[in-house]
């Protein structure tokens, strides 16, 4: 059964939430990570209940509404959230109060602390009393709230599926994972990021949200016609053999492809996988990227995503984008390739 994308949404470091604005420039940031620009939260949410939530929470909801307003719809069947860390802020929190004072434990950033959380305040702000589900999966974590929906509209158990990526960044958790080698030590600007030649990315954060149906409508973005996650594939041909396999499950070949968003995110050590891939493996295709606009995170892929759907709707690429021009033909297929460190792969199938 086909899953189109209705609405969408997406917070995030760039100018994602106006709609009239597509990646038509690049908000650059050379700090410790890339933070979402924040929306008019009180355009969303009650401003009462907003003194009471997290940041994550905050862009969580607000995203959640804002790709139903797109979609035109006031209630999903489902909602499915995938997040890497979920409210990691929070739980910052409950550990720091509980290395300084336990005796003044406040319970709010421990209730919103837990992965479910997001979805949960969701469904408690739109009344929505059907499916909830969190995934919490690394960096499968997007994809496999994706394939959850889908399977809940094969089931005919949903017509509707809210579906999301989300993770935020902090200073703390920043400087953990960079002593284990996962950012860069020396300062760099995202404008540079795939000019790099040193080892470390740049780390980001983001919110996204899409309404997939088993119904087109007209205004329908694209539609996500397969999502396939695989780990630690022994080598580059083990990953083009599953990549030919993915498409021909869907009767497509390499060939159908018009455009590639790849997940190249200035890591030294570990583009060269998508290097030569664009090298020796997608020749005709045109490239783009997305990292250099929301850096890298568990859920990244929620923007490649995003852009693609918005990319398939408009049949146009954003100029700042481009690694490899596509070339005199209309976009019909997008294949989104993303990985993190040669360990977790995915591949989304977008089409008009």
């Amino acid at each position: 059964m086909p899953a189109y994308i209705n609405g969408l949404s997406m917070i995030s470091p760039q100018n994602t939430v106006e709609r009239n604005d597509f990646l038509s420039g690049l908000v650059e940031y050379s700090g410790d990570y890339m933070k979402c620009i924040d929306p008019d939260y009180k355009a969303y949410i009650n401003p009462i209940a907003i003194r009471r939530m997290s940041r994550l929470i905050r862009m969580g909801i607000t995203a959640a509404k804002m790709s139903l307003e797109d979609a035109g719809i006031l209630m999903p069947d489902a909602i499915i959230t995938g997040t890497g860390l979920g409210s990691v802020e929070d739980t910052e929190k409950i550990l720091g109060t509980m290395r300084e004072d336990e005796k003044f434990f406040n319970p709010t950033p421990f209730i919103q602390s837990t992965y479910n959380t997001i979805s949960s305040q969701i469904a408690i702000s739109l009344k929505c009393h059907g499916y909830n589900s969190t995934y919490v999966h690394r960096n499968f974590s997007f994809e496999s709230s994706l394939q959850d929906a889908i399977m809940q509209l094969e089931e005919g158990t949903a017509k509707t599926v809210l579906a999301g990526g989300i993770d935020e960044m902090t200073l703390n958790h920043l400087i953990i994972t960079r002593r284990a080698g996962h950012w860069k030590e020396e300062a760099i600007s995202n404008r540079n990021l795939l000019k790099s030649n040193t080892n470390g990315s740049f780390a980001g954060e983001g919110a996204g949200y899409f309404v997939l149906s088993s119904e087109k409508k007209e205004s329908s973005y694209a539609e996500l016609k397969s999502v396939k996650t695989f780990y630690k594939p022994e080598s580059g041909e083990a990953v083009r053999e599953i990549i030919n396999d993915f498409l021909s499950a869907r009767s497509l070949s390499l060939g159908d492809i018009d455009l590639v968003i790849a997940g190249m995110n200035g890591d030294h050590a570990y583009d060269s996988i998508y290097h030569d891939l664009i090298h020796d493996y997608f020749t005709s295709q045109g490239i783009s990227s997305f990292k250099p606009f929301c850096g890298e995170y568990f859920t990244a892929s929620a923007f490649a995503l995003w852009m693609a759907s918005r990319i398939l709707k408009h049949q146009s690429v954003p100029v700042v984008s481009i690694v490899r021009p596509v070339t005199g033909k209309s976009l019909k297929h997008i294949l989104v390739y993303n990985q993190y460190r040669n360990t977790n792969h995915t591949l989304m199938l977008v089409s008009s």
